[in-house]
């Protein structure tokens, strides 16, 4: 077990494997080689890829959707996770504070998460029984990559600010145990540079990469703090299903391998 905050965990897995990447884990079975099941398909994908992420992002939808084994599965492959790698529940919850209180019993104790990514619209009391666990980490939405984020999050309010410019700013206010950090999508690159500016030490979650067309170079450039860290770039659909074929694992390795060097190369 590791006696050490979400963060310190982080920093000592970029500094291992020297990397910023994260592989989503979002296992579609309509998009898997055939003959693979989901257990043996993530295990195979996170065995092949392990030397050079820092941390892996398990969709649990994607585990949900698998019915009353889903969660069996889940816990089978987070078992198969370098215990050094951090892991993400991309679980996208918010909630009043009595259930929230209960969907992080279930991510942090019983499947053992180390952070979780949660939307901030319900407000603080959404948020606390989260960050109440000062080893544990929250990523809250704040300009997300995909393409209806702006029907929201670029609302103007009365002062001139964008809404995404306010979820910023009260994370950067609640952010007391040094546990937050931000979602900001690679395909917004003028905000993800705002967000940063206004936020030069929290860690930000920046999806967008691969499939959904986000700029490596300005994603790392704006995203990275003053010490070349402080962001971890995940990359779903571009690892994991880089072959339908046999060699699958080999071909995500081959992927993983060159988006972290990709990324160590404008840090």
């Amino acid at each position: 077990m590791y006696n050490m905050t979400f963060v310190q965990k982080l920093q000592k897995a970029c500094r291992k494997n020297n990397s910023l990447l994260c592989v989503g884990l979002d296992p579609d079975p309509a998009k898997m080689p055939a003959g693979q099941d989901t257990a043996s398909f993530c295990k195979a994908i996170i065995k092949a890829t392990s030397a050079y992420v820092c941390a892996y992002k398990p969709n649990l939808a994607f585990f949900e959707a698998l019915g009353d084994n889903g969660i069996t599965i889940l816990k089978d492959v987070l078992k198969s996770i370098p215990e050094y790698i951090v892991t993400i529940a991309d679980a996208k919850r918010g909630d009043i504070g009595n259930t929230a209180t209960a969907y992080a019993k279930a991510l942090y104790d019983d499947l053992g998460f180390d952070c979780v990514t949660l939307s901030p619209y319900m407000g603080y009391d959404s948020i606390e029984p989260f960050i109440k666990y000062h080893n544990k980490g929250v990523f809250l939405l704040c300009r997300t990559s995909n393409s209806g984020a702006a029907d929201f999050q670029q609302l103007k309010i009365q002062d001139g600010r964008f809404l995404y410019e306010v979820v910023a700013q009260k994370a950067s206010e609640w952010n007391t145990a040094g546990n937050i950090g931000l979602v900001v999508g690679a395909t917004a690159p003028d905000e993800l540079k705002i967000i940063r500016n206004m936020c030069s030490d929290m860690i930000l979650l920046v999806p967008g990469v691969g499939a959904q067309g986000g700029d490596i170079e300005k994603t790392v450039r704006m995203a990275i703090d003053k010490n070349s860290q402080g962001v971890v770039i995940n990359s779903s659909r571009q690892i994991i299903y880089a072959s339908k074929e046999e060699n699958f694992a080999q071909k995500a390795a081959m992927a993983a391998k060159a988006l972290r060097d990709e990324i160590n190369q404008y840090r």
